[in-house]
């Protein structure tokens, strides 16, 4: 029979995750199988009547509970134990226990005060506690109780986390290991993403024996996953009594998202900003590999480094520069400058790291001083790409022995040579290293730190690390709202982005007569600068989520608070006075004890509802690793901006009876050159003081020039598409694609009815109509207004707009098009010709002999032009620059026959090969 005992549950916080340490008053009993301890309901004769597991994860926020209900069958006292192992991300926010009838209820309190009470009424013969494994990303809550013969135990666990997207995934795990067979055996994951699901998988990882007993069921934006067995195909095999239940299952997704302009969620006051772009081309990577190659590593986990490093130095591109630094008690440079990934570069690289040998000691602060030189050097040389993103990645293995070892010394050694715009991110491989330095120095330095486990496995550890910072696609991001809207925002500057991961900002919305929120995002990209313009409806997702039958309600405030006390707990570990630490430890405790989260600095106490008897969970500090840890968050001070860049217009929402009519600031004059509609060209000629319209008759697919100036190096053009179906025997041709293309620069603008891209031949970027957006490349500046206009502007001289115009889905005949609208006194050069360019030289016209027509609303006339006479009717067509519904006149002399004679040549001349093609000479 076990001792009683009196319970006092540690939680230590280390490294990426929590790791809780269990600290008891009397001893856990050692057991000499390993395995049992793990095991989710341990006791001898007992009965599990049920193991329930659900997860409600709404808008990447989870929150899990686990849930068994247990019988001691057998003829006397004994202990019944019950395990659970939870992600270290994870911030337990209660247990419960119903002994025999007497409920135990958890609340998270300060530390102090839980302890104070705790003392006064200990509960005993029951116990729980929180232990470390040497897992990855999980550790095993622990619970045991001591009851006599035919008693009933249920236990109930809670635990929140929010859901980190790596490699182009959210990843959901759950460990299971009930350890006997179990009647009653559930799992249920319920996601509910209110922008829609793209994928959805839950691969079998628990056995063969379990293929097909996974199911996934999905709609647009939910997703139900459910795992029940029944008894008998949880056996091991036909006729035995151990469960086949032995390890992860993973729930992996991605969610929908349209273009790169990010996704704003208001609910229950607070708002949550996931901005996540792709289809960026990758920033050049300049990377310094520092490489410990003390005796320590000799053995296993060197044999794993150098193989990961085959394929991480593989991994580069031409674009990238590199070099190795491997270090022992010496320090030596595989090359003394950061080098040209080339093919030849990077097979010396590979010869020489397959040389390496360990032995000798380790000189940490050396090392890293080389590694800050020659990032350094190479900039100052302008040897790299401004916009490039520079890097050390640092793997070792343990503390330093050699030169300078005290570690405060060199935390400030680093910080003070490197630069803004360096990072420094350090993999921590087994547990002799000192894991909360390595993570201090990444976290002062704008990275991560990661622990790397010393087994067959670590080379593939190594190689998942590097995926998920091997690809940066923007710097310098900013995250910013409207003055006096937003309170309490967490981190909203970030130093990179990188492919496959997420970027989220959080915060309180403040009272406003608005009924939305809108935010900005600034980054620089390849080449490029970026805003983005996001907004969201007050009142729209609180409505959504109360119709969920699933959903968690409370996921805005619950997400906020708990990235709030991630940075906190952060900052904390990086304070640099007394005055400041106490001030953070502070807030952490009030956020934590008001958002019910078990962190290092507060405590669950569990009680019975007479407060007779009381449960302590608490959290001992482990000298080695420390007690706060970022959660793999790369926190620097928090810096909040509410004010959007100057240079964004921030409009007012127009009232609901004017958003038909689009914005009501144009950047264009009231007079331009338009072609808009199926497709009707109207010329502005303000030296005669009219316009001129006209029609071509063209078919789908044809590329039209507009505009072709090989002086400036601008070439306009507009492909063609036709409408659903012909009417009145003639098919509607509209302008489906506009493209600028400026060749000094080598830019092209392409917009469509589903986007915009922007491509300079090395680099393409892409941007969806759903918000507004702008971005700036040499000499072109684009501004997408959502769901309404593009206005591009090339060399400050030359203005142009693309107005989108959408048709109703399920129309029998019409189809999204575009318009263009182009400024009449842009700066071309005297070669500049295109149906629309050829008249910035503006041709003398004459109209005379005005007389009423077969039409008794439509005049007609005699216009001379270019030595042509031509007949002409008088009439009107629409600009929709105002109003996209209805449009407003442009009365017009009309030119028949696709404006034969007003134009140079036949319409069928300015037919051209290509979206860039310029217009041959005339």
């Amino acid at each position: 029979m076990r001792r009683p005992l009196l319970l006092l549950l540690g939680l230590l916080l280390l490294q990426q995750g929590r790791c809780l340490e269990f600290v008891v008053e009397g001893e856990w009993q050692e057991e000499a199988d390993h395995q049992e301890r793990h095991k989710a309901i341990r006791g001898e004769d007992i009965i599990v009547k049920s193991y329930k597991v659900e997860s409600r994860i709404t808008s990447r926020f989870a929150h899990t509970t686990v849930r068994s209900s247990v019988v001691n069958s057998g003829s006397k006292a004994q202990s019944i134990g019950f395990n659970v192992q939870i992600p270290k991300q994870a911030f337990i926010t209660n247990f419960t226990m119903n002994v025999n009838g007497i409920v135990f209820v958890g609340s998270v309190k300060e530390k102090t005060v839980a302890r104070n009470l705790y003392t006064q009424a200990r509960a005993r013969g029951k116990a729980a506690g929180i232990v470390r494994t040497n897992t990855q990303d999980m550790e095993t809550f622990k619970t045991e109780v001591h009851v006599p013969p035919g008693s009933n135990i249920e236990f109930e666990l809670h635990y929140q986390e929010m859901m980190n997207r790596k490699l182009g995934f959210y990843q959901h795990t759950l460990h299971l290991q009930p350890g006997r067979l179990v009647p009653h055996f559930q799992v249920d994951v319920y996601i509910y993403e209110p922008n829609g699901i793209s994928r959805v998988e839950a691969p079998n990882s628990l056995g063969h024996q379990f293929e097909g007993l996974i199911r996934v069921t999905s709609t647009k934006d939910k997703a139900h996953v459910v795992f029940k067995p029944t008894l008998q195909q949880q056996r091991k095999c036909a006729n035995c009594t151990d469960s086949a239940i032995d390890g992860t299952f993973t729930v992996a997704y991605d969610v929908n998202r349209e273009g790169n302009t990010g996704e704003l969620q208001v609910s229950d006051g607070h708002f949550v900003q996931f901005f996540a772009p792709t289809n960026l081309s990758p920033l050049p990577k300049n990377i310094v590999f520092v490489i410990d190659v003390s005796g320590s590593m000799w053995g296993v986990k060197m044999k794993q480094t150098v193989e990961a490093m085959q394929a991480i130095l593989d991994d580069l591109t031409i674009d990238d520069h590199f070099s190795i630094i491997d270090f022992n008690h010496n320090v030596r440079c595989w090359s003394e400058e950061l080098v040209t990934a080339s093919t030849i570069q990077i097979a010396d690289a590979k010869r020489y790291v397959q040389r390496i040998k360990p032995n000798g000691g380790t000189n940490i602060n050396e090392a890293l001083m080389r590694a800050v030189q020659m990032l350094l050097k190479a900039s100052n040389q302008g040897l790299i790409d401004p916009r490039s993103v520079s890097m050390i990645i640092l793997v070792s293995d343990g503390d330093p022995t050699v030169g300078e070892i005290k570690l405060s010394t060199i935390q400030k050694n680093v910080k003070r040579m490197m630069r803004e715009d360096f990072s420094l991110f350090s993999l921590g491989i087994g547990f002799d290293v000192d894991y909360d330095f390595l993570e201090r120095i990444a976290t002062e330095n704008r990275g991560v730190a990661q622990r790397i486990f010393a087994n067959q496995d670590a080379a593939e550890q190594l190689r998942t690390f590097y995926r998920q910072v091997s690809a940066p696609l923007l710097r310098r991001i900013t995250v910013q709202f409207p003055e006096d809207s937003v309170s309490d925002v967490t981190q909203n500057r970030f130093d990179k982005y990188f492919s496959g991961s997420e970027l989220v900002v959080a915060g309180k919305v403040l009272p406003s007569e608005s009924n939305s929120l809108t935010s900005f995002i600034s980054a620089s990209a390849a080449r490029m600068d970026i805003t983005l313009e996001t907004e969201a409806d007050l009142l729209e997702l609180d409505s959504a989520l109360a119709q969920q039958e699933h959903s968690f309600t409370g996921f805005a405030r619950q997400m906020w608070a708990y990235i709030t006390v991630r940075q906190l707990i952060s900052e904390r570990s990086l304070a640099p006075t007394a005055v400041k630490k106490r001030k953070i430890t502070q807030r952490i405790m009030a956020l934590a004890v008001e958002h019910q989260f078990v962190t290092p600095l507060t405590a669950l106490l569990v009680e019975s509802q007479d407060a007779t008897e009381r449960l302590l969970a608490d959290s001992p500090k482990d000298p080695k690793h420390g007690c706060c840890a970022g959660g793999g968050l790369p926190v620097s001070p928090v810096q909040v901006v509410y004010q959007p860049p100057p240079w964004v217009q921030v409009t007012t929402p127009a009232p609901p009876s004017q958003v038909d009519k689009g914005p009501e600031v144009w950047a264009l004059p009231s007079q331009v050159h338009l072609v808009d509609n199926d497709p009707h060209f109207i010329v502005h000629l303000p030296a005669s003081n009219m316009d001129v319209c006209f029609n071509i008759d063209s078919k789908p697919g044809h590329i039209l020039n507009l505009v072709s100036d090989p002086g400036t190096g601008l070439v306009v053009n507009g492909q063609l598409i036709g409408a659903k179906k012909r009417l009145k025997n003639k098919l509607q041709t509209y302008f489906g694609v506009v493209s600028v293309y400026n060749q000094p620069d080598g830019i092209s603008v392409t917009v469509g009815t589903s986007g915009v891209a922007v491509d300079d031949g090395r680099t393409n970027h892409s941007f969806s109509w759903s918000a507004s957006a702008d971005f700036s490349q040499d000499g072109v500046r684009v501004s997408i207004v959502k769901n309404s206009h593009v206005s591009v502007v090339v060399n400050d001289n030359i203005r142009m707009m693309v107005l989108l115009h959408r048709a109703w889905k399920k129309h029998p005949v019409n189809v999204d098009f575009l318009g263009v609208y182009i400024h009449d006194d842009n700066q071309y050069s005297p070669l500049v010709h295109g149906l629309i360019g050829q008249f910035s030289r503006e041709p003398r016209v004459q109209v005379y002999d005005v007389r009423d027509g077969a039409d008794p609303l439509k005049k007609e006339a005699t216009m001379e032009v270019k030595g042509n006479r031509l007949h002409v009717t008088r009439g009107w067509q629409k600009d929709y620059r105002r109003d996209k519904r209805r449009g407003s006149n442009v009365y017009c002399w009309f030119v028949h026959n696709s404006a034969k004679g007003f134009i140079d040549g036949h319409y069928s001349d300015y037919i051209v090969p290509q979206l860039n093609s310029f217009l041959p000479q005339f």
